[in-house]
């Protein structure tokens, strides 16, 4: 019999419960078609939290967490929120769960599906072969930095403090040349060496690091040109690894590629097997509720959790190829329809990825 594994499932905001309910249905799926054992807690966050509990992540959920072999998140915040303070924001609480859980790094896949090309505003030769990963430090830099104002003669200036340290970059820069070994032993090492100086600590770290890796083919270039090539060249990426704000940036921009953000999972990893997965789409509180959000991330959360903390490949391969056969088959979700008359709901779409599961 399988060892029971504990997911903390945290759904979040808007359209998180929406989605994460579809996810849910794949885990016990997969229970019944492999025999795999799962114990789900669930927990508030977010938004809600604030509403419910005073803060964004209260202790009772991060324990939640910290007992659990793995994360399952929907999705946090919204409009409601936006005007309050910093430490009652729902976004200041995904900071603290990644600091409070050791999670220094975003994995971040962004796969073209054939049948999905029309659905991305690049021509479908610029995509064809798109097939990378961003891999995302994510506890350092500018968003963790020392912030604060003081008045000056020319009024109030505001600053933000970017900081780096060699082992902060050295644990990254390593995730990276590691999962670049297991696929086409390519890595993009995006930083800004020509104007900061956290970049040229950066780029030397990363070219110390190389020597332990020979096999892996090293490209240094900066975010600005990154940027660009993304649109330009995409499928001459394989793996990009970079800070935590150029990070940001460039993996929304390659989630693009594929037509939508409803497409994309993503992961933040520790030290170890431990890991939190959440789709790379916000809350969208536009739609929440109406039954038409997108749950194939969460989905695929779901499978690159298997993949990555539990080691059940074949089980994360049968999620995988159950989303290609139902888009293969013409259904789609309305942000990823052409015709939108003809567009399926959240729970019909998960319904026909469950029945696909085999």
């Amino acid at each position: 019999m399988a060892e029971v594994k504990k997911i903390a499932v945290i759904a979040g905001d808007g359209i998180g419960p929406e989605v994460v309910a579809e996810a849910e249905k794949v885990l016990k799926r997969t229970e019944e078609v492999f025999g795999l054992r799962f114990e789900l807690e669930h927990g508030l966050f977010g938004g809600i939290a604030i509403d419910q509990k005073g803060t964004p992540l209260p202790q009772e959920t991060l324990e939640i967490c910290q007992k659990a072999d793995a994360v399952l998140l929907g999705a946090v915040g919204g409009p409601k929120w936006d005007n309050n303070s910093a430490a009652l924001r729902p976004e200041t609480g995904l900071l603290g769960i990644r600091k409070a859980l050791g999670l220094f790094s975003n994995i971040r896949p962004a796969t073209v599906f054939d049948c999905l090309k029309d659905a991305s505003t690049l021509k479908p030769e610029v995509l064809d072969g798109t097939d990378l990963i961003v891999v995302r430090e994510l506890t350092g830099g500018i968003y963790f930095g020392e912030k604060f104002r003081r008045e000056t003669e020319n009024g109030t200036e505001a600053v933000d403090t970017c900081v780096y340290n060699v082992k902060e970059i050295e644990r990254i820069a390593r995730q990276g040349f590691e999962i670049a070994m297991t696929r086409s032993k390519r890595l993009a090492s995006v930083d800004k060496a020509n104007v900061l100086e956290t970049s040229r600590l950066w780029r030397e770290t990363v070219i110390k690091l190389h020597a332990e890796y020979p096999e892996v083919e090293l490209e240094h270039i900066l975010v600005d040109n990154c940027a660009m090539q993304l649109l330009r060249r995409p499928s001459s990426f394989d793996v990009i690894v970079t800070e935590n704000m150029f990070g940001d940036i460039l993996s929304d921009e390659a989630a693009m590629l594929t037509g939508s953000i409803g497409m994309l999972s993503s992961a933040s990893l520790g030290e170890g097997a431990f890991g939190l997965y959440e789709p790379v789409h916000g809350s969208a509180p536009d739609i929440a509720g109406q039954g038409i959000s997108n749950p194939i991330a969460t989905i695929l959360s779901v499978a690159l959790m298997f993949r990555l903390t539990f080691g059940y490949h074949k089980e994360a391969e049968a999620i995988e190829r159950a989303v290609k056969e139902v888009l293969d088959a013409g259904h789609r979700t309305g942000d990823i329809a052409v015709d939108k008359s003809k567009a399926i709901g959240t729970t019909a779409m998960g319904d026909l990825i469950v029945a696909a599961i085999r």
